[in-house]
């Protein structure tokens, strides 16, 4: 996803209680481990995140708007290497 990007009052509130840094966020939108298509307005970007554990971050982005939304962000326990 090149260029800015905006982000949800949700995601704004789950970034800051789950601690999770704005640089990993933009890794992975830029560089992700891998990429989802769920549906004509949402795509889940996957990065591997070795300070975190190495556990996986989900970002989810509605492409759909301009600039493009981040609804959300996760660490998602259910992802595997």
């Amino acid at each position: 996803m090149p260029g800015p990007f905006e982000f949800s009052a949700h995601a704004k509130t789950m970034m800051q209680e789950r601690m999770i840094e704005m640089d990993w966020i933009v890794s992975a939108i830029q560089r992700p481990d891998r990429i989802e298509r769920k549906q004509e307005d949402e795509i889940h970007y996957l990065k591997q995140i070795p300070e975190y554990g190495g556990k996986f971050l989900r970002v989810i982005v509605n492409p759909t708007v301009r600039p493009p939304r981040v609804i959300t962000v996760f660490f998602d326990r259910r992802v595997q290497p």
